[in-house]
């Protein structure tokens, strides 16, 4: 896996994936950017939630859960001073479908944060207390 940042100018970079997607990263006008773009640890953030969002999805599917939709929102706390390294990240999951059964969404929440999300068990590894729930929402 590979990415390119480049400077673009103030506080502003542009970051290229390896699979060829750009994204603009900006700072605060306080720290003389332009807020043009999320902040770098904005982005480890939607990056984790990303994940773990992938893989409760991929592993409702194989369970045959009829989901319309799956939202996580993801809050996290950060150390005071430098580096201000998140310490307690929360994901709240909420689940919506047809008949969809609890103990497999349980179960899938569960396989992403023990298991499958790579961005998530890395923090964690690097001492970040992650916690996870979630709710469910029946559709027609």
């Amino acid at each position: 896996m590979k990415a390119k940042i480049t400077w673009a100018g103030e506080a502003m970079f542009t970051a290229e994936s390896g699979s060829g997607h750009t994204i603009t990263i900006d700072g605060p006008p306080d720290h003389g950017g332009k807020n043009q773009g999320p902040r770098p640890m904005e982005l480890v953030l939607l990056g984790m939630g990303g994940c773990t969002t992938f893989d409760v999805m991929s592993i409702l599917k194989k369970s045959r859960q009829e989901v319309t939709d799956c939202v996580a929102d993801v809050e996290a706390e950060r150390a005071e001073g430098v580096p201000s390294v998140f310490t307690k990240i929360h994901v709240h999951f909420t689940v919506s479908g047809k008949n969809l059964k609890p103990n497999l969404v349980e179960r899938a929440v569960k396989l992403s944060a023990e298991k499958y999300c790579s961005a998530s068990i890395m923090l964690e590894k690097g001492g970040v207390e992650i916690t996870h729930d979630f709710e469910i929402i029946e559709t027609n």
